[in-house]
C-alpha cells in the first residue's frame, strides 16, 4: 500500500511534466499564421481543423491558446525566480541578522501578505510602466513573503546547530557559512516554493490581463485572450472562454501537483505514505 501511494505521486508528478513539455513543444511547433486575422473563417465552432475553433477576427485560437499559455510559463518563470531570490536573501538575513533586522523583515512581510495582491500589483505595474515588464515586476514583487517566512524559519532551526557552531568557531566568515552550509540545507524547500509561486504568479498574470493592465492587445495572453471573449459570449461563442480557461486552469494544477508531489517526496514522514 505505501509503494501504491508513492507510486501515485510519482506518476501524477509524471503526467503534470508531460503535459507542461507539450505546451512547450508545440509553441515551437507551431506558425504564428493562425494569429493572423481571416474573415472568412470567424467564429467556426471546434472541429478536426480548428481544435478551439475561431474568433471573431478568424485567429486559431488552439494557437492563440498555445501562444498564450507559452507567455504565461515565460512570466511566471522570471516572475517566480525574481521571488525566490527575494525571499533568499530576506529570509537569511532576518534569521542571522539581530533583532531589530529580523522584526522589520517580518514587518515588510506581514504588510505584503496583507494587502489585496491585485490592487497593489495594478499600482507596481503603472509606476514601473506597463507592458511586459510591468506584469513581470508586479508579480515578482508581491509573491515573495510567505516563502520569506519558511526560509527563515528553516534557518533559525539550524543556525545554532553543532556543525554550523563549529565553523562559526573555526573562524569561518557568515557568508561562507550561509553558502556552504545554509544554503544547501533549504535548496530543497527554495526550488518547492520556487515551483509553487508559479500557479499564483500564472494566475494573477492573467487576471492583470484580464483587467486591460500590463499588455497590448495584440499579444497572445490567456488574459487577453478572455477578456475579449466576454464580448463575445452572448452570442453563443462558448469555445472562446471555455476552451482557453480549462486550458489555463490544467497549467495552473500541473503546476500545483508537481508542486506538492516534490513536497511529499521530499518529507521524509510522508514519502511512503
Amino acid at each position: 500500500m505505501k509503494i501504491d501511494a508513492r507510486l501515485r505521486v510519482i506518476i501524477s508528478l509524471t503526467i503534470s511534466t508531460f503535459i507542461i513539455g507539450c505546451i512547450l513543444l508545440l509553441n515551437i511547433r507551431l506558425s504564428n499564421e493562425g494569429l493572423e486575422t481571416n474573415a472568412a473563417i470567424k467564429n467556426l465552432s471546434p472541429s478536426l481543423k480548428f481544435l478551439f475553433g475561431t474568433d471573431s477576427l478568424g485567429r486559431d485560437m488552439f494557437v492563440r491558446t498555445v501562444k498564450g499559455l507559452n507567455f504565461s510559463l515565460f512570466v511566471g518563470v522570471l516572475g517566480a525566480i525574481i521571488g525566490v531570490g527575494i525571499a533568499v536573501v530576506l529570509g537569511i538575513i532576518a534569521a542571522i541578522g539581530n533583532k531589530n533586522t529580523d522584526k522589520i523583515i517580518m514587518w515588510f512581510v506581514d504588510m505584503f501578505i496583507g494587502m489585496p495582491h491585485m490592487i497593489f500589483m495594478i499600482l507596481i505595474s503603472f509606476v514601473v510602466g506597463k507592458g511586459a515588464q510591468g506584469v513581470i515586476i508586479a508579480t515578482a514583487i508581491t509573491h515573495w513573503p510567505a516563502l520569506t517566512r519558511v526560509i527563515r524559519n528553516e534557518i533559525y532551526n539550524i543556525k545554532n546547530a553543532e556543525y554550523i557552531i563549529l565553523s562559526r568557531n573555526m573562524g569561518k566568515s557568515r557568508w561562507n557559512i550561509v553558502q556552504k552550509h545554509m544554503l544547501p540545507m533549504i535548496f530543497p524547500q527554495v526550488f518547492i516554493g520556487f515551483v509553487l509561486l508559479f500557479p499564483h504568479v500564472i494566475l494573477h498574470e492573467a487576471s492583470m490581463t484580464f483587467l486591460g493592465f500590463g499588455l497590448s492587445a495584440q499579444k497572445p495572453s490567456i488574459g487577453i485572450i478572455l477578456s475579449e471573449a466576454t464580448k463575445h459570449i452572448s452570442l453563443g461563442n462558448w469555445w472562446l472562454v471555455v476552451l482557453p480557461g480549462l486550458a489555463l486552469i490544467v497549467l495552473v494544477k500541473c503546476f500545483e501537483t508537481i508542486g506538492e508531489s516534490l513536497r511529499i517526496l521530499d518529507n521524509p514522514q510522508t514519502r511512503y505514505l
